[in-house]
């Protein structure tokens, strides 16, 4: 039996007026919530699709502005005292238009093929030619960190990133830029690799350990760059059990222990090779 039930019918009124306070507060606190949970959703709306609007913009200082906007936003939902915040950052990675990790590899991230061709419609106005400034190197190291962020607030967007062969785009710019951007690329594909074996397997596939080594044993790379790629390799080598690939190569035949054995052993000889640097 409820304490209204337990009581009189309310001689005075009082035991009925303090059940209506009751109630009236807690409707008060769940509008108070909800209105709460609204504002929050339409600033973490305002703050992707204005962010993504200049990151997918054509100039370059424009991209570069939406990418500090996203990562400010990334590093202000990461710092945030509850998940409320963290959990519609993930809700609306579900939703074409709020998605981050599609725009940076259409746009900052993007490797063309060839570079395009210029006609005489063109030229004379018939067919105008969308011209599209090169990404700069800020703003593929600011990309780069956008993309760093999403994949350790939400593996989705790890696995989203496979799609775009992130891999392989990484270690591409890692080979080709410079120092602003291969500094970056490191911690990026760090956070790529953890617990997604599908870009483990594009890191070895690509020959990712090799191509570091190489990058370290380069005597023309700036030495803080080489420090950054030997503490990479040792972080492979280390008891890091995320960054493990090897079961993709010799199947499910090995057990967790002899698996990292045996990427250890692999690293192992990588690092062996290397010159002294």
């Amino acid at each position: 039996m409820s304490r209204k039930e337990a009581e009189p019918a309310g001689q005075d009124g009082s035991s009925s007026s303090a059940a209506d306070g009751a109630g009236g507060s807690g409707s008060g606190r769940e509008l108070a919530d909800a209105l709460a949970r609204r504002r929050l959703y339409r600033e973490v709306t305002l703050a992707l699709r204005s962010g993504l609007r200049d990151a997918k913009a054509d100039f370059s200082f424009l991209r570069a502005r939406g990418l500090r906007s996203l990562l400010g936003f990334l590093r202000s939902t990461d710092s945030a005292a509850d998940d409320a915040r963290l959990l519609l950052f993930r809700h609306s990675q579900s939703i074409p238009d709020l998605q981050v990790i599609p725009v940076l590899f259409q746009n900052s991230l993007h490797q063309p093929k060839q570079d395009p061709v210029v006609t005489l419609d063109h030229i004379f106005g018939t067919e105008p030619m969308k011209i599209t400034s090169p990404p700069t190197d800020s703003e593929i190291a600011l990309a780069l960190r956008v993309l760093e962020g999403c994949c350790l607030l939400y593996s989705r967007c790890t696995a989203l990133a496979h799609k775009y062969k992130a891999v392989k785009v990484l270690l591409n710019i890692l080979a080709s830029r410079g120092p602003t951007e291969q500094g970056v690329c490191l911690d990026t594909l760090i956070s790529l690799m953890l617990d997604s074996p599908s870009n483990q397997m594009d890191f070895e596939e690509y020959s990712g350990l090799e191509k570091v080594a190489e990058l370290l044993k380069d005597v023309q790379v700036e030495r803080h760059i080489r420090l950054k790629c030997g503490e990479f390799l040792l972080l492979l080598i280390g008891h890091c059990a995320s960054l493990i690939w090897a079961a993709s190569r010799f199947g499910s035949t090995l057990d967790a222990e002899q698996r990292q054995t045996t990427l250890q052993i692999q690293a192992m000889r990588v690092v062996e090779s290397l010159e002294p640097y």
